[in-house]
């Protein structure tokens, strides 16, 4: 994808709109230096107001307006909101829940194996791609919406668990002695007596539905890209709007919290392998919350499934009240993206809607569909990447170090939580955050899809779940000269969730240094004088170097932080949730003992100052400079001779680099050039 334009755009829906302005929209976008609109993906009801009675009058209006005005189209298949008439004909349709068949209303609440839904959902998929893939600003389709399993327990789901099952265990007898089912009397002893998953009280078993039900999503995904292979033309890509799990604060209602760690409903790795485009949505705090780090997270984890540049197909315009940006922050957004290794980015969406359960998610255009200050700031974007060029500004990343998730572990820790107030995907984002403040860049690898002979340091945050394979692979890595960072509730359990008997850590208690036999509630325990937060492993060191024991009326001949130096590399273990600080602590005595060349040479520069770097199309390394600030200030430039893209400004070796509220600099190198 590198060497293109940078794709840059909104989701647009003519369909919602109070009257016809397609020709008004698509010349306020061009004005504003957007090449891209995304359609079709929401409003299957509009395509096919009744069964088998096809409408494609808007589409055939937008299309033609978008080749007028040079306007890129990216088709999306309407599958994730279905129509009312098809739930009339067929109820089953809808996901069947634990408590019961879902109402119809919401959208993504269908059933993804039920054969009704699937033949209908065909029918649409192949209409819609027969008539839009031989436009010639179609660019390529959107496969469904953030799809997930929706939490199905229907007859269909669960018959299909039990040959699953089968096909893995091959005998009940297997599977009760690999998930130790014996216990309350749940062992089955002829799969005819396998019992319904609403009921289920194991840990393990619930996490093999989990995995099972990520397959479906995995086999539904993976048909319907078979589906539109068939219609699309050669250059035409497929892609999906891969999501993450959502954080909620405040009032349980849907719109409020953001895209923050591992989505627990999709395997994103296994999808990736049959798109030809990575995409994402990731919406993130703003105003003074604005950290910039889950645009971090999600577009490292984004683009390290195939290695590769990504789409932001959904990124925040204004939407909620608590969402209006600065002034300056929806620029600092997209150059965000674009420094993970983004290939664009796209709002959601164009426009605000005049009704319905979305209406104060606002997009670019306020409900005035007039210019505001969110429009003309994107157009600042617009013209500038427009100037610059993808090739100046589009980075290949190569990242010395790599952050391990899981979505077994995930699923484990929904069953076997670290804390009442503490998940998996917190212990993630600590592991995560903690290296993002400290300017070190990380790739974010799925455990099954992890080669550790490309890093030179691994993170694994709470990875409960881990095989053998995986572990004898890190105990390698560390003798052949690695680094590895661990934290507490890591090295448990197998894939099944079953606890291994034998020395914890699993296998790596040797690499580590350690072992442990119990773990606590921390209560007043302090590590260098920071509370706890949650859990404490009561390590014992043997042959590791003990950072910090802690600080405890009784616990305080345990270790709480440690070193061992192991073959040619260092393993570190951290055993409990301790305060940043701590943890940042390890980070920097972890990296001083990796072996960093110029490329992967850290800069003492920490948060609220950003640095992202890669390669651009130039061969050229490019330093994204972001300032997450709402006060001035001013840096020493570390780098020898880089000129701002944005400005055209050269900064030599320790001049002053003086940046403004929620700024950004894009620091391209002008004396080296990198192979490509």
């Amino acid at each position: 994808m590198m060497g293109r334009r940078i794709l840059f755009g909104a989701a647009y829906y003519p369909e919602y709109m109070p009257y016809d302005r397609i020709t008004e929209d698509l010349q306020m976008m061009k004005a504003a230096g957007m090449n891209t609109i995304r359609i079709a993906e929401s409003t299957w009801s509009t395509l096919e107001p009744a069964e088998g009675v096809f409408d494609f009058g808007y589409i055939d209006r937008t299309l033609a307006a978008a080749a007028e005005f040079g306007m890129q189209v990216i088709i999306g298949t309407p599958t994730y909101a279905i129509p009312a008439w098809m739930v009339k004909k067929a109820p089953a349709v809808m996901v069947e829940k634990k408590a019961g068949r879902a109402a119809y209303g919401h959208r993504q609440l269908m059933d993804i194996t039920n054969p009704d839904f699937l033949y209908y959902a065909e029918r649409i998929i192949r209409k819609l791609a027969e008539h839009t893939a031989s436009h010639p600003s179609v660019i390529g389709f959107q496969i469904d919406n953030e799809t997930k399993h929706y939490d199905g327990y229907s007859e269909t789901v669960q018959k299909g668990f039990v040959e699953y099952l089968k096909e893995t265990f091959e005998t009940p007898e297997q599977l009760n002695r690999s998930l130790y089912l014996a216990y309350w009397s749940n062992s089955i002893h002829s799969w005819a007596d396998f019992p319904d998953m609403r009921g289920c009280v194991h840990g393990g078993l619930a996490g093999l539905y989990d995995r099972y039900r990520r397959d479906l999503v995995t086999k539904y995904l993976r048909w319907q890209s078979g589906v539109v292979r068939e219609y699309r033309r050669e250059g035409q890509f497929i892609t999906h709007n891969l999501d993450f799990e959502w954080k909620k604060f405040g009032a349980d209602i849907a719109q409020d919290g953001y895209s923050y760690g591992v989505q627990p409903g999709v395997h994103h790795a296994d999808v990736a392998k049959f798109l030809d485009l990575p995409g994402t949505d990731i919406y993130h705090p703003t105003q003074d919350q604005l950290t910039g780090a889950e645009i971090a997270f999600g577009g490292d984890e984004i683009r390290s499934l195939k290695g590769e540049n990504y789409l932001v197909l959904e990124n925040q315009a204004q939407a909620f009240k608590y969402w209006t940006p600065y002034p300056g922050q929806l620029k600092l957004h997209a150059y965000s993206h674009l420094a993970s290794g983004a290939m664009g980015t796209m709002y959601w969406s164009w426009h605000s809607i005049h009704n319905g359960y979305e209406t104060y998610w606002r997009g670019v255009l306020s409900h005035d569909l007039s210019t505001n200050p969110v429009y003309e700031e994107a157009a600042v974007i617009g013209r500038e990447w427009q100037r610059i060029g993808a090739e100046r500004l589009v980075l290949r990343k190569q990242n010395a170090v790599a952050l391990v998730v899981d979505n077994a572990s995930l699923s484990a820790f929904e069953w076997f939580p670290i804390d009442r107030e503490v998940s998996y995907n917190d212990v993630v984002r600590y592991m995560y955050d903690s290296l993002y403040e400290l300017n070190v860049e990380c790739d974010v690898v799925f455990a099954d899809e992890l080669e550790p002979e490309r890093y030179r340091m691994i993170v694994t945050p709470a990875l409960y779940c881990a095989e053998d394979d995986l572990l004898n692979r890190l105990d390698a890595f560390v003798k052949q000269g690695g680094v590895l960072v661990s934290s507490f509730r890591s090295f448990v359990a197998d894939k099944n969730g079953s606890v291994y008997p034998d020395v914890q850590p699993h296998i790596l208690h040797a690499c580590l240094g350690l072992s442990y036999s119990q773990f606590t509630e921390p209560g007043t325990a302090t590590v260098n004088g920071y509370p706890v937060k949650a859990w404490a492993d009561l390590l014992v060191a043997k042959e590791a170097t003990v950072f910090a024991y802690y600080e405890h009326p009784y616990w305080n001949r345990y270790a709480a932080v440690t070193e061992n130096s192991y073959g040619k590399g260092y393993a570190y273990y951290l055993g409990c949730y301790a305060d940043k600080t701590v943890l940042k602590d390890i980070y920097r005595k972890a990296l001083a003992k990796v072996s960093m060349d110029d490329q992967f040479a850290r800069i003492s520069w920490e948060a609220p100052v950003i640095v992202r770097s890669g390669i651009n199309g130039a061969g050229r390394r490019v330093h994204y400079v972001f300032h997450y600030s709402s006060q001035n200030t001013e840096l020493t430039c570390p780098y020898e001779t880089v000129m701002d893209l944005l400005t055209g400004k050269i900064y030599e070796q320790g001049d002053i680099i003086s940046l403004k509220d929620w700024d950004v600099v894009v620091l391209e190198a002008q004396n080296q050039n990198c192979s490509p």
